[in-house]
C-alpha cells in the first residue's frame, strides 16, 4: 500500500524516437499538493533527475531558484510542446493537447535533441521496450 504523502521515484523517462534517456531518477507528483509544490524549495535538479506532473498543461517557475526544461506529452506519449530554459519566475505557454508535463534540468531538451512528435516512454513502458517484456 502506498503512503498518501510519499512521492514515487526512480522512474526512467526515455525519448524512444531518439534513443536518449531524459531521466533515470524522475519523481511522480501523485497528489495535488505535490503538484503545487513541484520543485519549489530545491536548489536545482541533478543530471538525470526529473518531475512528472500528470494532468498538466502549463507550469510556472515562480518561487524557484533555477531554470528548467519542460516536455509536454499527450495521451499517445508524444511530445506536443517543449520549453527550453524556463527561467525562475516564468510561466510556460499552455499546451492544450498535453496530458502531462515533465520538468527536467535545463539543457536536457537540447542534449537529447527532443522535438515535437517524439515518443516518450515512462517507467513500465521503458522496461517493456528495453527488456521486451
Amino acid at each position: 500500500m502506498k503512503a498518501v504523502n510519499k512521492v514515487s521515484s526512480c522512474r526512467w523517462i526515455v525519448n524512444a524516437t531518439r534513443g536518449e534517456v531524459l531521466a533515470r531518477d524522475a519523481t511522480l507528483a501523485e497528489s495535488a499538493c505535490q503538484k503545487r509544490r513541484g520543485l519549489i524549495g530545491r536548489d536545482g535538479l541533478k543530471p538525470g533527475e526529473g518531475l512528472i506532473l500528470p494532468r498538466c498543461r502549463q507550469v510556472h517557475t515562480i518561487g524557484m531558484r533555477f531554470p528548467i526544461d519542460v516536455v509536454f506529452i499527450d495521451g499517445r506519449d508524444e511530445v506536443v510542446m517543449t520549453c527550453r530554459d524556463l527561467e525562475p519566475r516564468g510561466i510556460s505557454p499552455v499546451a492544450w493537447r498535453a496530458r502531462s508535463a515533465v520538468e527536467l534540468p535545463a539543457g536536457t531538451i537540447a542534449r537529447t535533441r527532443t522535438l515535437i512528435g517524439d515518443r516518450i516512454l515512462v517507467d513500465d513502458k521503458v522496461k517493456e521496450l528495453l527488456y521486451n517484456v
